[in-house]
């Protein structure tokens, strides 16, 4: 295997796909009914992309301009993503539900041409900017508005217009790309401070593209189904993947559909954050426990039995044929239900972005469903290390994908070398220089393990790393980890306990979870902030501490706990557009209920 990516850019790469297959099916949006799928040949995608392309370039936008997209998860967003490549340009990624302001800033930064919006109210959030034109996805374009506005229709249009004076115009450009050239700037929504800009080569992305189809996460015969934000390096990268190995794709954004959906579309593979697996599982877990004495002891058996299998087939030993047979009845009694539920022809998981629980993935994995963690950084076009398909340790995120070099610095962080590492952060030299050793390895921020066969094992970032006032040293993200495997009411969970004498944790619970809970008792019918605040949920939430608390060290156990009287936000500072936990702002906003169970802290010196 080689990390030498066969491709000059991104161009270079779908237009070869392009001519390898021009049959065969790319991308599927939900059909007109929303009962189906419409597909995309890549025939068709070659001719839409190419006249986005070439509107574009009608537009003034040439090789490195930027042009941003401010839209969800939807095939136009990979065909307009697609057709800026194909003009020579950069896409600046902007999450929908990021807030004017600091949409704003994004692509005031970044020096953004053009914007394409999902609608008029994403187009409305970079009023005042230098950009020239607004290509809308929906709605209708406003002849009077400043800067001018078009449709994406229109933009088509024009394209094809100009592809007919000029057929090759596209193929042109492409080969004046290079791998150094940018393709995407993606601003890191940042757990603090102003998000930085990183820049994001044609190299990063084709390298990505490779070593997926090399470690056989995609395959031509696979269906994926796509519904990861696009505006997050976790769903570039997989855009890459599908490019280069060919791979049919059904893309949707809404999450609220996707239960709905997976049985319609039966995919193969399907890639997540940890969130979803969480939420799979949580309900799994309810819905034995509420099926009476033998349903839940039904469950408990077909468990154990799944993780005696999923052991033996993760060590590569031979699985016992009276084991085989138990298992085949778990299978039919439990696990079918739930295989049935992501669709029933599930090849693989995926998982990223965040850590996953390790008993969370043995319960996957004992139904089947194992589920292949990896890791990577926007800084690093995303994925870098990966399980594979067939040779995968829980607990780890895997191997390094093939040419990236690692090495773990002296402090434990992990550093990077290679082809998928960024160019820089846009406009910032200091930070630039500073997110890197003298020889060249990017500073990750993690702290990790590799053991002898090349397996990483991500510890915690190395900023989250506290100590008490005792001088213990605590990983919250383990904690938090192990907390969300033993209480399947669990939405979000901060560990807190820097410079203080023991630890403490903020809990949210999930809505949908805790009000099926309530109604079988006396809050039945109650609203959430009621159910949360009762004297009930936190004997609840107690239960499942001292079950977390038995797995602990001693200086690591939780002696308090605070249930929030809501979940956290991206509205208020507490998530970031991607979901991840913005400790800083959690601690500030929820600095009342920290002090208040720290108050009478000598009771527990």
């Amino acid at each position: 295997m080689t990390s030498d990516a066969p491709y000059r850019s991104l161009p270079d790469m779908l237009l070869r796909r392009v001519r390898a297959t021009p049959d065969a099916r790319a991308f599927a949006a939900p059909s007109a009914d929303d009962a189906g799928m419409d597909w995309l040949t890549w025939a068709e995608v070659g001719e839409r992309t190419k006249a986005i392309a070439a509107g574009l370039a009608g537009l003034g936008v040439g090789v490195e301009d930027r042009v941003a997209i401010i839209a969800g998860t939807r095939l136009d967003w990979v065909l307009a993503d697609l057709g800026v490549n194909l003009a020579g340009a950069a896409t600046t990624t902007v999450y929908p539900n990021t807030e004017p302001e600091d949409a704003t800033f994004i692509v005031s930064d970044s020096g953004s041409k053009v914007v394409v919006a999902e609608n008029p109210a994403q187009a409305a959030k970079v009023t005042g900017t230098e950009v020239t034109h607004v290509v809308l996805i929906d709605g209708i374009a406003d002849p009077a508005a400043q800067p001018p506005q078009l449709t994406l229709a229109e933009l088509q249009e024009q394209g094809r217009a100009r592809l007919a004076e000029t057929p090759d115009l596209i193929e042109k450009i492409a080969e004046g790309l290079t791998p150094e050239h940018l393709a995407t700037l993606i601003y890191t929504s940042g757990t603090t401070g102003r998000p930085k800009g990183v820049e994001l080569t044609h190299a990063c992305w084709t390298w990505e593209g490779v070593v997926q189809g090399e470690a056989d996460l995609l395959q031509a015969a696979d269906l994926m189904y796509l519904w990861l934000p696009l505006s997050h390096a976790f769903g570039k990268c997989l855009i890459s993947g599908i490019v280069h190995v060919g791979t049919p794709t059904y893309v949707d954004g809404r999450v609220d559909k996707m239960i709905e959906k997976l049985p319609v579309v039966r995919p193969t593979v399907l890639c997540a954050a940890p969130r979803v697996f969480e939420k799979v599982f949580n309900a799994a877990v309810l819905t034995a426990r509420g099926g009476g004495a033998v349903t839940r002891a039904v469950f408990k058996w077909a468990v154990g039995t799944g993780r005696r299998r999923a052991a033996l087939i993760e060590a590569r030993k031979p699985v016992p044929a009276l084991l085989k047979l138990r298992y085949a009845l778990a299978e039919r009694l439990v696990f079918a239900k739930l295989q049935q539920r992501l669709g029933g022809n599930i090849r693989l998981l995926v998982s990223g972005s965040a850590p996953l629980s390790r008993d969370i993935s043995e319960f996957f994995a004992g139904a089947n469903l194992p589920i292949l963690e990896g890791y990577g950084l926007t800084e690093t076009s995303a994925a870098v290390f990966v399980n594979r398909p067939t040779n995968y340790r829980t607990g780890t995120v895997g191997i390094a994908f093939s040419g990236l070099e690692c090495r773990i610095d002296t402090d434990g962080e992990i550093l990077l070398r290679g082809a998928p590492v960024m160019r820089g952060y846009h406009h910032l030299p200091q930070e630039s220089a500073e997110a890197f050793t003298e020889d060249g390895f990017l500073r990750t921020g993690d702290i990790g393990t590799l053991d002898d066969d090349g397996f990483l094992t991500i510890t915690d970032r190395k900023k989250d790393l506290f100590k008490t006032s005792g001088g213990k040293y605590i990983a919250p993200a383990a904690i938090e980890n192990q907390f969300k495997a033993v209480c399947p009411y669990t939405s979000h969970v901060i560990v807190v306990g820097a410079s203080r004498n023991f630890a403490t944790m903020l809990v949210t619970l999930d809505e949908d979870a805790i009000v099926k809970w309530a109604a079988d008792g006396p809050l039945a019918g109650k609203p959430y902030a009621e159910i949360v605040a009762s004297p009930e949920a936190e004997k609840l939430v107690a239960g499942y501490v001292e079950q977390l608390n038995a797995k602990l060290n001693r200086w690591e156990t939780i002696k308090k706990f605070t249930i929030l009287p809501r979940d956290l936000t991206t509205e208020d500072g507490e998530l970031t557009p991607s979901m991840k936990i913005r400790r800083p702002a959690v601690t500030t906003n929820f600095a009342d209920a920290i002090d208040k169970m720290y108050a009478d802290s000598m009771q527990h010196m």
